[in-house]
């Protein structure tokens, strides 16, 4: 039960970073393919109707979490404080930013709110690829289940670690490069006019660069935490998914050769996917890594809650995941076809 929690939570967080990865992506690049008020409201329009739903991923994953694997939850959210305060006010100033650029119709105004929108959009990748970084790369872990981390300490990997070291900064920068490039073909895809013809020229730089930093970030991690690929094979899973990071990637590049936007996206989130899954797979059944002894780290085992709150949570678990996914479902059906900017006045 223990193990097919993980899954579950594991495959939350990868559709967290697929689907509100597009809307940072777009944020993030909104001010380079959208020059006029005009342009930059045909963006925002095109996110519009998912970028709060998208959260409920994060929502979703965190609860979970705590369900499942509450001592988790507990030592990230008390290691990672600082960390997670930057992420919420990130996420708090992209909705507010999204909100208020249009509330007052003046050009330093919504210059203002454009720029936070874009700060926000471009540090929350950073901040969650650097997240992701420290979970490969181990925190200092004791023997009471906690640990406290240093914003930064000698950039080095090794104790005393620091949230941000050269690694997870490559991880950081690698996340913000790869979730701008996944913006940039979802804009491909629901835009038209000079916003679309800017997105598909910043897409195909950005999946050059999203290929050399994968390369690159794949040598480090092994460098890092060999265990990793230690483990991978032997985990049929592992090489399952890293087929279908490869082949999503394939579609990406077939997509923008051939000007079919909808599936190089859809190869985008494919890859994405089948990327952090790969690496659940190959970091199973350890969940936080102990740099100081691996006596003490929190794995599947001893991270677990009881073997009945699991079975109740999945039965509600059932209930909701259907539900959300058909909603998200209903959005994309709705909304199908090219985001125009709306009326002044209305929208955003």
């Amino acid at each position: 039960m223990a193990e097919l929690w993980f899954w579950l939570v594991s495959v939350m967080v990868a559709l967290y970073v697929v689907m509100d990865g597009f809307d940072f992506g777009a944020g993030a690049l909104h001010l380079v393919v959208a020059r006029t008020n005009e342009e930059r409201r045909t963006v925002l329009g095109a996110i519009g109707p998912y970028w709060d739903g998208n959260e409920v991923w994060l929502l979703a994953a965190g609860g979970s979490l705590f369900l499942a694997f509450p001592k988790v939850l507990a030592a990230g959210f008390s290691g990672f404080y600082l960390a997670m305060f930057l992420v919420v006010w990130s996420l708090i100033l992209r909705g507010i930013a999204l909100e208020f650029r249009s509330h007052v119709q003046d050009t330093l105004w919504r210059a203002f709110w454009d720029a936070v929108f874009s700060a926000a959009s471009i540090l929350l990748p950073v901040l969650l690829g650097a997240a992701l970084g420290n979970v490969l790369r181990g925190v200092p872990l004791d023997a009471s289940g906690t640990f406290e981390l240093a914003f930064f300490t000698d950039f080095r990997t090794g104790n005393p670690v620091g949230i941000l070291d050269w690694f997870t900064v490559l991880a950081g920068l690698f996340a913000l490069v790869a979730l701008a490039a996944h913006g940039a073909l979802f804009l491909a895809w629901k835009t038209d006019g000079p916003v679309h013809d800017r997105a598909v020229r910043m897409a195909r730089s950005l999946w050059i660069a999203v290929v050399l930093l994968w390369i690159a970030a794949t040598a480090a991690t092994a460098s890092v935490n060999p265990a990793i690929f230690a483990a991978l094979p032997g985990r049929p899973l592992g090489w399952l998914f890293s087929l279908v990071a490869l082949a999503g990637l394939a579609t990406v590049f077939t997509g923008l050769a051939k000007g079919h936007w909808l599936a190089a996206f859809l190869g985008s989130g494919a890859f994405l996917l089948g990327l952090l899954a790969a690496t659940a797979a190959c970091v199973a059944p350890v969940m936080l890594r102990s740099t100081l002894d691996p006596a003490y780290d929190l794995t599947l085992a001893n991270a677990a809650s009881g073997s009945h709150g699991l079975r109740t949570g999945l039965v509600w678990w059932c209930v909701g995941f259907p539900l959300a996914a058909l909603y998200f479902a209903m959005l994309f059906r709705i909304h199908r076809g090219k985001a125009a900017a709306a009326a002044e006045g209305e929208g955003y």
